[in-house]
């Protein structure tokens, strides 16, 4: 997922005579599938999981524009420049809708922003890797917003409505995405065998990152079943990750390609793929900073906001002058 490390505050799930009366009413609402609005009630803890998630999500696209711009201008023909630039503004658009949707539990965008360049805030470690052939458009959409897909379809049905509503278009539109990465390795792993090896070369360097951002095992977190409780998640990590690999095989084989583990083969008991271990310590390393790319796209995004500031601060002295005009008309 987008937002890998956020973990529910409090100490574990209350039961109903732990609960107050204002908690008991709440959850009755998200056991009865009735959606929580911004102006409800609700508890502090849900509030916080909340924020940190959605506004994980909205940087992880924003953050995730990054090594796909760097290709535009030198995909190969004009019509993927065209579908490349479309999926980039797709993505910039979803950060605002989720940007939009964490302000409603009561942050702004600023202080999610600096959270962001500080650091503290976490986007998904999948955008850390380096975008090094044309064939990595192809392995992104395919498999990075695969597994995005995967988890975010669950999201369109969780409690927080506003959160729900904006996973709605963003899921279409995502699906999209993943249609263009898919085509762009079809055509290169039918294409010459140089074409086809950068398509193998981008699927052995993502295949386990993909793997990675549905997160560590739920078996290894505490918190998770607050989430359950919330009915913020719907599915364990292992179980999504899971029915990506089931998903995913089949269409590598079709391509033609191989995938990368030498432990991967089929459960007839589980009917699913069984598959090798994750390297983990890579991905808490590349969560803690240590990626490849962890410093360059942080800079960028730095140096972004820096770049803007003139503009910013003139879209403030505009508003208060209109503000100021208004106010004598009156």
């Amino acid at each position: 997922m987008y937002a890998q490390m956020v973990k529910a505050t409090g100490k574990g799930v209350k039961t109903r005579e732990q609960m107050d009366e204002n908690e008991r009413h709440f959850q009755d609402r998200i056991d009865n599938d009735i959606k929580i609005e911004a102006k409800d009630w609700m508890p502090e803890g849900y509030r916080k999981t909340l924020k940190r998630q959605i506004s994980q999500h909205a940087h992880s696209e924003i953050v995730g524009q990054l090594p796909e711009g760097n290709w535009i201008t030198r995909a190969p023909t004009l019509e993927r420049k065209t579908i490349l630039l479309a999926k980039v503004q797709d993505e910039a658009g979803h950060g605002l809708y989720l940007y939009c949707a964490a302000e409603t539990l009561g942050i702004s965008r600023d202080e999610m922003t600096e959270q962001l360049l500080s650091g503290k805030a976490k986007y998904s470690s999948i955008f850390n890797y380096p975008t090094l052939t044309w064939a990595d458009m192809g392995a992104i959409g395919w498999l990075v917003d695969g597994a995005a897909i995967m988890n975010q379809v669950p999201l369109q049905y969780c409690s927080y409505g506003p959160y729900a509503r904006a996973m709605v278009r963003i899921c279409k539109e995502e699906s999209f995405h993943q249609r263009q990465g898919f085509d762009i390795m079809n055509v290169l792993a039918k294409g010459s065998e140089a074409q086809k090896a950068m398509a193998q070369d981008a699927l052995n360097r993502w295949w386990w990152p993909a793997l990675m951002m549905f997160g560590p095992s739920d078996a290894d977190s505490v918190h998770s079943a607050q989430s359950f409780a919330w009915n913020i998640k719907q599915n364990s990590n292992d179980e999504l990750r899971q029915k990506f690999v089931d998903q995913t095989v089949p269409q590598a084989e079709f391509l033609g390609l191989n995938v990368p583990d030498s432990d991967l083969k089929w459960n007839d008991k589980k009917n699913g793929y069984d598959f090798g271990a994750i390297n983990w310590d890579e991905f808490f390393a590349v969560i803690a900073g240590d990626g490849p790319c962890n410093k360059e796209r942080l800079g960028a995004r730095q140096k972004a906001w820096n770049d803007g500031a003139w503009f910013r601060e003139a879209l403030i002295v505009n508003a208060e002058k209109r503000a100021a005009c208004k106010q004598a008309a009156e």
